[in-house]
């Protein structure tokens, strides 16, 4: 390829909307170009990109006996009514109608057609069995951002896995788990495998893998030490041991006019410090009201609320609703006497006491409450965020707690899906059983973006070769000299005969240009042909990482640069 005749629409400046590193390099270096929020063209060299990841990909799937499929992206509405998800799924479903008045909906994940597919296994003899596919999914995401960070529409490899129980899918989720951890380092991504919430696949377990940026929207805790991680939906920690002084024997009120907030209330004379405070508030899980009751200090992480109820949805209720049950604005709220509310309290507050929390009155609180002693508590759960510092709930050690972008995820599904839609086999004894499901997924734009976000530098990208667009470049200083033209074409046929992926760089363009479009593009390895050198018979080979640049001769360019290629490709 010359790049004279390529479609490489490089830009001198970053969109003005993006970010993250990844959107603004993947923009301005012509991987891609936004069509409209969360939705973007796949350039020529995206394009190369992203099929080499899938090849990557698709080497360590076959490498477990998967087989490739390819289904559609249209679903009819009443196989994802049937397992419960047409409406669970809320509004990040795309749903449309069809001439006929049907319900459909555009994939955001490939469960229930699965499934549908795996009514033709009769016997356990078939099983195990592990399908794939590389496809679009849509999501209506109520904020796309980072660039192919967060999109409405994405190409994902989704995997799954069909046993005939739980032993069968341990093995099918060890087997995938050692696929990913190849994959991603194969690709150049340093993965933390972290637990992780089912969230709206459901299932028993699942495992993330995360790679650390400031550009992710996940957090995870993680130690050092042991090795424990996991997404702060799921992380926990040990807390100090706190000694409460005694208290009185019923709770007293006591007046905070205008006070509001934990913080105020920490300040106010008579009032205590936000780890003896308890923080109140209301959510509407499933259509009905909650109470949830936090240390003040302590942070609410929506994701554990949702797991703990089993909320198909969940919302913080409005300040009318609030007043509607409480009699009381938000900040004067506390669970002392409610009755006819289910109230859920994080294991923080287990034991405490002389505790301050609101009296359900506007500008006045209680002190002194006791939690066992004075609080309708239905439920206790782990609820609260992990924060820096927190000690290894395995080890003691200090966690430390970092944003990260969302690489991969893997999923032990159960029956949920195949006892809905009807996919059972024959056991040993004759009986039908439901077949027993594992779901797993890897973004393959979103791996590309990630892939940037941890490989660039202030000139640009910086690819590894395994997925770089193109693994050398051959830049003609002035292509208006035939020697230099004669050089560089040979140079081409030379390495790709060697089966190095090579681009011409042959534009009537400042030699400047050039190599800041190649360091923007981001190509390992230059070969910049040049009248001075090849007046000595040379020519410049650098590596892009590093920038580390050599001389050889003109007649072993070809040799050496291929070895260099060849030798970071394995």
């Amino acid at each position: 390829m010359r790049w004279s005749e390529a479609f490489i629409p490089t830009l001198r400046d970053d969109p003005a909307d993006a970010e993250a590193a990844s959107h603004k390099l993947l923009v301005r270096a012509g991987f891609v170009r936004p069509l409209m929020s969360g939705t973007y063209s796949l350039l020529p060299l995206g394009q190369r990109v992203c099929r080499k990841i899938e090849r990557i990909v698709r080497e360590e799937m076959d490498a477990i006996g998967a087989q490739e499929f390819l289904l559609p992206v249209l679903h009819p509405g009443e196989i994802w009514k049937r397992t419960g998800r047409w409406d669970a799924y809320g509004d990040e479903l795309f749903r449309l109608r069809d001439r006929r008045d049907t319900d459909l909906c555009l994939s955001p994940t490939h469960e229930e057609i699965f499934a549908v597919l795996a009514r033709e296994l009769r016997s356990y003899r078939q099983l195990p069995q592990i399908w794939y596919q590389f496809q679009t999914k849509f999501r209506d995401e109520p904020r796309p951002k980072a660039g192919l960070l967060r999109t409405r529409e994405f190409l994902m490899k989704d995997s799954y896995s069909f046993d005939l129980d739980a032993q069968g899918l341990d093995l099918s989720f060890r087997k995938h788990f050692e696929a990913y951890r190849k994959i991603f380092g194969r690709l150049g991504l340093d993965a933390i495998a972290v637990e992780a919430s089912s969230g709206a696949m459901g299932g028993s377990e699942s495992v993330e893998f995360m790679v650390p940026s400031a550009a992710g929207e996940d957090t995870v805790a993680s130690c050092a030490k042991c090795g424990y991680a996991a997404n702060t939906e799921r992380a926990t920690s040990t807390l100090p041991a706190l000694e409460d002084p005694p208290g009185p024997a019923r709770p007293e009120p006591f007046p905070t006019p205008g006070l509001r907030s934990i913080e105020a209330l920490a300040r106010a004379e008579g009032g205590a410090p936000p780890e003896r405070q308890i923080k109140t508030l209301v959510y509407v899980v499933n259509d009905a009201p909650v109470l949830v009751l936090l240390r003040g200090d302590h942070t609410l992480v929506e994701t554990k609320l949702a797991d703990t109820t089993g909320a198909a949805t969940l919302r913080p209720a409005r300040e009318d609703e609030i007043r509607g049950l409480l009699g009381a604005s938000a900040g004067s709220l506390g669970a002392v006497g409610v009755r006819g509310l289910r109230v859920i309290a994080d294991q923080a507050l287990r034991g405490r006491r002389s505790m301050l929390t609101g009296a359900n009155r506007d500008d006045e609180h209680l002190r002194g409450v006791d939690v066992e002693r004075d609080l309708p508590v239905d439920a206790w759960a782990d609820l609260r965020a992990v924060r820096d510092g927190e000690a290894c709930p395995l080890c003691g050690d200090a966690l430390r707690v970092a944003t990260s972008i969302e690489i991969g995820h893997i999923f032990k599904l159960g029956t949920r899906y195949t006892e809905s839609l009807g996919a059972e086999v024959q056991d040993e004894a004759g009986q039908s059983r439901p077949i027993v499901m594992g779901s797993y997924g890897i973004g393959i734009t979103r791996n590309m973006a990630a892939l940037v976000e941890l490989w660039h530098d202030e000139a640009g990208i910086t690819w590894p070769v395994a997925v770089a667009p193109y693994e050398l470049v051959i830049t003609v200083v002035n292509p208006r000299d035939v020697a230099s033209e004669e050089a560089a074409g040979q140079l081409q046929s030379a390495l790709r005969a060697a089966g190095i992926e090579v681009i011409l760089d042959d534009r009537d363009e400042r030699a400047g240009v050039k190599f800041k479009d190649a360091d923007l593009v981001g190509i390992p390895y230059r070969i910049t042909v040049g009248p001075k050198g090849l007046a000595e018979g040379k020519v410049e080979l650098m590596r892009r990482r590093d920038r580390r640049m050599q001389l050889v001769e003109l007649v072993k360019a070809a040799e050496i640069a291929a070895n260099a290629v060849l030798e970071e490709r394995r």
